[in-house]
């Protein structure tokens, strides 16, 4: 079932992303010294948002698939700063895909968009797997500190909204293209037999207009002034991402629809009030290498219909103040040193697909970070315990020291810029020598580069990412002291794949292409949005 999706993504993907590409945005949210925010509000890969509000504070959650841990929940103040606090899950599951295993892998599934609710004091974190055939309901009353309670049953519903009605029953509005409502039980762990389970809306994008393409999905419903309105994306074919909007007096319609947005590709979400009665609504838009990127856009309400925008057009500045800017603890830099007590990872940190957690340490020598080969491997994207931060713009580096001391022969080790077609720098032992290796995959199948012969153990590894005006570049860089750095290999071109349906990740890893059992040891790993003046 995923891949004819993916397939269909793959190909609305790049027929348009023309379209979506004729706007550059110039800063990540505020410039230096502006009062304002500005869009993309978060310059990185924080796709698919959901959003509530409880009082004063907004709680997001967004969409990592095959990362683990997943269902990232992140909160503000004022729908622009937004800070990690958690996760739904650690694991979504531990079949052969998700652990790497049986020549299996999870990459463009996991779970995919989420639906976030707050009833009678409990939070709700909704989400959805092919990969496993099921849907998630994660529950529980504090939302910063957790625990969370998991809830699953079959079938997947795709791209769903979870939600309460004013009379105490409870629904899940999904699908593509013709959206159906779906009655739960009360206690949210499972659908409701003989309950209501039909189709509202039939061809979703129809109101757009277009022929083909997506047909409407990613539902959101909200319920405002007595009508129930389902928010949805469409993409028809030869033109762009495109939000609508569906309103009924009753939620099993009959529903009337209309465009609330067309432009510059933003789109999918839905829209929330402020404390001082002002809407918003978040969307997202498709920005290259770096993912898909968080937009907020102003709406008034004219005759019971939200409308977005100012004269249909996304802002680039926003009527709220821009606080700190940048992407706050989404991105974290990391010395590996822990006091007692606290977590072994920051939030930022996401494994490529379920970690195995014989096979990492911050213990074994403490201050450091460890990863042990605990299998053979052919390349990067097969190999285990990878570890993971998102990359962001509209420019950004990471810097490590890493220690080569116990790699064993066949072994390779390092930082990468990672997605389906991936670079990386490291140390490779080959006939127990070390070199200093960079690796390109931009291809789609990994060749080296550029080899250079080392005599020591520990080294120093920088990636640097260019985003401005969808540059879309990578460059690799070495140094044996930490203050001369070199290039080595080429810049990659990078590029956002449907296959990997995620932006470029900052990725730490070793794996072993001959006989297990091989370590190194990170000192820091350092995230910064400067470059070298090579760039």
């Amino acid at each position: 079932m995923r891949m004819p999706l993916l397939y269909h993504f793959a190909v609305l993907y790049y027929a348009a992303v023309w379209l979506v590409g004729v706007w550059h945005v110039s800063a990540v949210c505020a410039a230096e010294g502006a009062e304002q925010a500005q869009n993309p509000v978060i310059w990185a890969d924080v796709p698919d948002m959901a959003m509530i509000r409880v009082g004063s504070v907004y709680y997001m959650s967004s969409t990592t698939m095959h990362m683990s841990p997943g269902l990232p929940i992140m909160k503000s103040t004022e729908l622009v700063n937004w800070d990690l606090v958690g996760y739904a899950y650690q694991t979504l599951g531990d079949n052969d895909a998700l652990t790497l295993t049986g020549g299996r892998n999870a990459y463009g599934g996991g779970s995919w968009a989420s639906s976030l609710r707050y009833h009678q004091g409990t939070f709700y974190a909704t989400t959805f797997s092919h990969t496993t055939g099921k849907t998630y309901i994660y529950t529980t009353r504090d939302i910063e500190k957790g625990p969370w309670r998991e809830t699953s049953f079959s079938p997947a519903l795709h791209d769903h909204s979870l939600f309460f009605d004013d009379d105490g029953r409870v629904y899940m509005i999904y699908g593509v293209g013709n959206i159906r409502l779906v009655e739960l039980r009360a206690d949210v762990s499972g659908i409701k037999p003989g309950a209501v389970h039909q189709t509202i809306i039939e061809d979703a994008a129809r109101v757009t207009g277009g022929k083909g393409g997506l047909r409407g999905e990613g539902s959101q419903m909200v319920k405002f002034g007595g009508k129930y309105y389902l928010f949805n994306i469409a993409w028809p074919r030869g033109d762009m991402r495109t939000q609508i909007v569906h309103r009924a007096d009753k939620i099993t319609g009959p529903y009337e629809g209309r465009v609330v947005l067309r432009d510059q590709g933003v789109a999918q979400g839905s829209i929330i009030d402020t404390p001082d009665g002002k809407w918003y609504a978040y969307l997202f838009q498709d920005h290259g290498a770096v993912g898909r990127v968080p937009f907020i856009v102003p709406v008034r309400w004219e005759d019971g219909w939200p409308m977005l925008g100012i004269d249909g057009k996304v802002p680039r500045t926003l009527d709220i103040p821009a606080g700190r800017g940048g992407v706050g603890n989404i991105v974290a830099s990391d010395e590996f040193d822990r006091r007692p007590g606290e977590p072994l990872l920051p939030l930022a940190w996401q494994w490529n697909h379920n970690p195995d957690h014989r096979y990492w340490s911050l213990e074994k020598r403490p201050g450091w970070l460890r990863l042990t080969t605990g299998r053979v491997d052919p390349d990067l994207p097969s190999a285990r315990n990878t570890l993971t931060q998102r990359t962001f713009g509209p420019h950004c580096s990471a810097t490590v020291a890493m220690d080569a001391t116990n790699m064993k022969d066949g072994d390779v080790a390092g930082l990468a810029a990672f997605q389906k077609r991936y670079g990386l720098v490291g140390v490779r032992m080959q006939n127990n020598a070390r070199s200093i290796v960079m690796v390109s995959a931009e291809s789609d199948s990994p060749q080296t580069l550029e080899t250079v012969p080392i005599n020591q153990p520990v080294v120093f590894l920088r990636v640097e990412c260019d985003y401005r005006d969808r540059k879309d570049m990578a460059y690799f860089y070495y140094s044996l002291d930490g203050r001369q750095w070199k290039p080595i290999g080429r810049a990659l071109k990078m590029a956002y794949t449907l296959p990997h349906f995620m932006g470029y990740r900052f990725a730490l890893f070793n794996f072993a292409t001959k006989t297990p059992g091989g370590s190194v040891d990170f000192d820091y790993f350092r995230a910064s949005g400067e470059l070298t003046d090579a760039n």
